[in-house]
């Protein structure tokens, strides 16, 4: 089998965490499938060199791939720049244009990391959320949008807009997703104010009488949000609406101690595309102190969700928690002075030697 993976760097740490997610990429897949990487500009740095966020040869690149896996884009240095170079209008329409509408965010409150979190321990434990985003509509989307002089004053506007068929397909996605895991989805909105919201519950309450196997509850997004730092390991599948689900799953990262921690996929069009869902972070870019593991544990999903290897991605997966688990910690996660710090390269190499022992570690009957 071959994986054509178009590699988007991107601007900030995005091409240092993607260097070392490919090297785990390659070294957990020798020999299994064929891996061929193309690295594409998008986001600030296509804008200093071709004058656009998305140049047309790397969509075109993009769309013939089998996969897409993101760094970051963004920075201060462009924040001035009209909309249509912005390099999140490069994201945006890349996002659109391989048409996936469902974004898949782990959230795991990992053990060793306890001490990273906000939150106390006993909190903590057992936190284990899959949050499902609408990626394709909602207020980022929605038209009219703009600005307008209104009495006088000036007023910005966008809409938050959903169809039923936009709703039911990414609430199948949740319900699928969810009978691989604890059969419980919470579907997140603002029905006692938003008629969108309305709408949204009540076309989930349909779809979910598809999957009588699955428990289905109902959670307004206020709550929601002092629900997920205090009782986190209530949830198992979260599926909301696109803005909800920005702001909730990076209210996750209280989970994990880090936004350096989380990775997304996002499915369900031509082209699945992955990316940490951490930024860009130019106030550490070059440092060499960014935390690959976000962007390494979404290396896992490319490998369960494009290339259907599931044990490499366990392989992945259960090399993170070894690393984790042996006190090694990027500066984000370094907490105890027993705790070892470690760069960006040296935490990819550290999860390369976990997988080689593991792989090495006699298998019993």
């Amino acid at each position: 089998m071959t994986l054509k993976l178009a590699v988007l760097p991107g601007d900030g740490i995005g091409p240092e965490v993607t260097r070392q997610a490919v090297r785990v990429l390659r070294a957990v897949t020798e020999g299994k499938l064929e891996l061929q990487v193309e690295e594409l500009p998008i986001g600030g740095n296509a804008v200093k060199k071709f004058g656009a966020p998305l140049p047309d040869e790397t969509l075109q690149k993009c769309l013939a791939s089998d996969a897409v896996f993101l760094g970051a884009v963004g920075g201060p240095e462009f924040d001035s720049l009209p909309r249509a170079q912005k390099p999140e209008t490069g994201l945006l329409a890349i996002r659109k244009a391989l048409g996936g509408f469902a974004n898949l965010r782990p959230a795991v409150a990992y053990g060793a990391l306890a001490a990273c979190s906000p939150l106390r321990p006993e909190v903590l434990r057992g936190a284990d959320i899959l949050f499902v985003r609408e990626l394709l509509g909602g207020a980022y989307f929605g038209e009219p949008r703009g600005f307008a002089q209104r009495d006088g004053v000036e007023t910005g506007f966008n809409n938050m807009v959903y169809s039923v068929p936009e709703i039911e397909r990414v609430a199948h996605v949740a319900f699928q997703v969810a009978r691989g895991r604890r059969k419980k989805v919470t579907s997140i909105d603002k029905a006692n104010v938003l008629e969108v919201s309305q709408l949204w519950r009540r076309v989930v309450i349909e779809v979910a009488k598809q999957y009588p196997d699955v428990t289905l509850e109902h959670q307004l997004v206020d709550s929601a949000a002092m629900r997920l730092v205090t009782a986190p390991a209530s949830f198992d599948v979260v599926v909301t609406e696109n803005l909800f689900g920005d702001i909730l799953s990076d209210e996750a990262a209280a989970l994990t101690g880090s936004l350096g921690m989380l990775p997304s996929a996002t499915v369900g069009g031509k082209i699945n595309f992955y990316e940490p869902i951490h930024g860009s972070a130019p106030d550490i870019a070059g440092k060499g102190i960014a935390n690959p593991l976000g962007a390494i544990a979404t290396a896992a999903m490319i490998l369960r969700y494009t290339a259907n290897c599931e044990q490499e991605a366990r392989s992945i997966e259960q090399a993170i928690l070894a690393v984790l688990d042996s006190g090694c910690r990027t500066a984000d996660l370094k907490r105890a002075a027993n705790e070892r710090l470690v760069s960006t390269e040296e935490m990819g190499r550290l999860v390369l030697e976990a997988i080689d022992k593991a792989k090495s570690r006699p298998t019993h009957a």
